[in-house]
């Protein structure tokens, strides 16, 4: 069961989130805020799993609500303004709803984090042989997964892990986007985020400040942009 907490100054936002949430069998309401104030009051003396957590609020907004907490939930930003995915992802949300939130995306939200959440307690973690260079084995439990770079499209941090994706799976390591830099490839890959690794053969295309690659729209973060345009172009 997931307690999840609604973060939200829009009435009809929190309705809609409410009924979203009441019609899943494993989350369930802990708190429905109106202001970012109550909710720190809330969580001080309870716990949440999931924050659905607007940006646009008054006095104080969703991002600076964020960086308040010492160990912030999971957080989803539910927001109508797309350009707020930059500050999102730096803080370490795993996701970004656009409003109007569609029943189909909220849902697409929840087993995100769930999946998420599954994977983070296998404890995978990533095995090296140098003398192998095309691919890792990545173990979880009795498993292990030998995984080729060339599989993997891009990489996200969340927190203290890293997700890595391919186009049939997702794997959560433990450990930060740095260090996922020093053992993929430079040659294949390149940072293009604080959060995210994406492999240059995989992009499809560029549109503003996002990298396009199938269904995921990846941020480029100000700091890397002019290295993104130099590696892409030159590769």
């Amino acid at each position: 069961m997931l307690n999840c907490v609604i973060i939200d100054d829009e009435p009809l936002a929190r309705e809609v989130l409410t009924g979203y949430l009441e019609r899943v069998d494993y989350t369930k309401l802990a708190g429905n805020f109106s202001n970012a104030f109550d909710a720190l009051q809330f969580l001080k003396s309870n716990t949440a799993d999931v924050l659905f957590l607007d940006i646009e609020m008054p006095e104080m907004n969703g991002i600076d609500f964020l960086r308040s907490l010492p160990q912030p939930p999971i957080t989803v930003f539910t927001t109508a303004f797309r350009d707020y995915a930059f500050e999102g992802f730096e803080l370490g949300v795993i996701d970004f709803l656009l409003k109007p939130i569609s029943r189909s995306r909220f849902l697409l939200s929840l087993e995100k984090i769930r999946e998420f959440l599954a994977l983070k307690t296998e404890g995978a973690n990533i095995e090296i042989d140098h003398d192998t260079p095309g691919f890792i084995f990545v173990k979880s439990g009795v498993r292990r997964i030998k995984l080729y770079f060339e599989e993997v499209s891009h990489i996200q941090g969340l927190k203290d892990y890293a997700i890595i994706y391919t186009f049939d799976q997702r794997i959560v390591i433990k450990g930060s986007v740095k260090s996922m830099q020093e053992i993929f490839p430079e040659t294949r890959f390149i940072r293009v985020h604080k959060s995210f690794i994406v492999a240059k053969d995989k992009i499809r295309r560029i549109e503003k400040n996002r990298i396009i690659i199938n269904d995921h729209q990846i941020p480029i973060g100000r700091n890397y942009k002019d290295e993104v345009e130099r590696k892409i172009t030159s590769s």
